[in-house]
């Protein structure tokens, strides 16, 4: 059991590798909720409405970005990784023969 991650660090690893298809979805259900949270309100125009819903995803965009650069300022800090590359680079460290 010592090996099971919580749900929560399994969230965290997975908002560290893919923090643009996070801040992403929220903005999307941040969209999605405010317009079903105002179309309850008959006497509001539906361009009101729109405008509401762009004005809410924004600051959940906005708090989600931050809350992304806190968690890369964090992990940058808590973890020493000694390879400073992504592992999407290939690098070769042996010099090449001519």
């Amino acid at each position: 059991m010592a090996d099971s991650k919580s749900s929560m660090e399994s969230l965290r690893e997975w908002v560290v590798e893919h923090k643009l298809r996070a801040v992403g979805c929220l903005w999307i259900s941040g969209i999605a909720g405010s317009i079903a949270y105002n179309w309850a309100r008959p006497t509001m125009k539906t361009s009101v409405k729109l405008i509401h819903a762009r004005l809410h995803a924004q600051a959940l965009t906005l708090a989600a970005l931050a809350g992304a650069a806190a968690v890369e300022y964090f992990d940058r800090r808590s973890v020493a990784k000694t390879d400073p590359y992504p592992k999407f680079l290939p690098i070769d460290n042996q010099p090449h023969k001519s």
